[in-house]
């Protein structure tokens, strides 16, 4: 299926206008990678990026504005983007890349103003937990009062902590309470620690380097190394009804399938199951501004319709842009109300 035939499958604003007037199209449309920002975090956690922000100025200094706007301004945008409701989770790098100490009290603040965010809002937006990871234990206390007591649907994770990835058994008391509470832990990119990026990005212009290890490619594989070591670390057959999220199409994994068929077979993992079957049964996809109608096509015949939901990875990536990518996907009127909405309400109860 090369690109000329996959033009043809999206050809463009006057038939994608056609196509929703002839499904009669006036569905609910959720997005799962939105995002904000708090000023303790701007303050802390953040501080590096925004200040970098800042110094280049124009679309980045925006965004940064953008993160920082959780209130009537969003709403309004989603609105004119045709956004009924976003499930918001703090920006990047969360509490990851934190000291245990600095890490509990910057979830605190940060799930704290996402609640009250959405008490004003209830219908607009929803919510992820951020934890503070380092201590695991106060990680799932502070994931189940979050879900219990505040209404979150779930939780966000942000990569690797301070290189040390989840498969490891330290972490898994959080994914012992996620899976108790039916909340999906969403696996937001990183940064791949340092020695990675020193050995496999380093030697161009410091512009280069920093784009190809981050947004441009290490972050997406970085994510999808670490699910995999999810898998292979035997976290889904200990935890098997538990459910992750990755965005961006997958993050190159649905491409990668038929591999691992073929050269990580359970003789080999000692796996309950093959690797394909964990990324069918206990990871979700979002687009999150992967406005791709090739890869697209890839995620939905190697995962199917029912794990694919839609997003916008606001505000790094266009809501309407997302919209009108919506509108014109390949699929079903009703395959796409799924996509839209089906699927997210059913997995995060919404």
């Amino acid at each position: 299926m090369g690109p000329h035939y996959a033009r043809r499958l999206f050809p463009g604003t006057i038939k994608t206008t056609a196509l929703r007037n002839a499904e009669g199209i006036n569905m609910r449309t959720i997005t799962l990678e939105e995002h904000f920002t708090t000023p303790a975090f701007r303050a802390g956690a953040g501080r590096h990026r925004e200040e970098h922000a800042k110094k280049v100025g124009g679309r980045l200094a925006k965004i940064f504005e953008q993160l920082a706007e959780v209130g009537e301004g969003r709403i309004a945008d989603m609105d004119a983007a045709g956004i009924d409701m976003q499930v918001l989770s703090l920006t990047s790098p969360g509490c990851e890349q934190l000291e245990a100490a600095e890490a509990i009290a910057l979830a605190r603040e940060a799930n704290d103003f996402l609640s009250a965010a959405i008490k004003r809002y209830p219908t607009r937006f929803a919510g992820l937990a951020v934890m503070p990871t380092a201590a695991p234990e106060k990680a799932a206390a502070e994931l189940e009062h979050r879900v219990r007591e505040h209404g979150f649907v779930g939780a966000v994770i942000h990569g690797h902590n301070r290189g040390r990835y989840f498969d490891d058994k330290f972490f898994w008391p959080i994914f012992e309470s996620a899976e108790a509470l039916g909340a999906p832990i969403y696996l937001h990119p990183t940064l791949p620690p340092q020695a990675v990026i020193d050995a496999s990005f380093s030697g161009f212009a410091q512009p280069v380097t920093d784009a190809l290890a981050g947004s441009g490619w290490g972050w997406h594989i970085e994510t999808a190394v670490h699910i995999l070591r999810l898998i292979l670390g035997g976290v889904f057959d200990r935890f098997p009804k538990l459910q992750f999220v990755i965005g961006h199409l997958g993050e190159g994994l649905p491409f990668m399938i038929q591999r691992f068929e073929e050269r990580l077979p359970p003789s080999l993992t000692k796996l309950q199951k093959p690797v394909s079957a964990y990324l069918r049964e206990n990871v979700n996809y979002t687009i999150a501004g992967f406005n791709f109608p090739q890869a697209f096509l890839d995620l939905l015949l190697e995962i199917g319709v029912d794990r694919i939901m839609f997003s916008a990875d606001h505000p790094y990536n266009s809501m309407r842009a997302a919209r009108a990518f919506l509108d014109q996907i390949p699929v079903s009127g009703a395959d796409r109300a799924r996509i839209a909405h089906g699927n997210a309400e059913k997995l995060f109860k919404l």
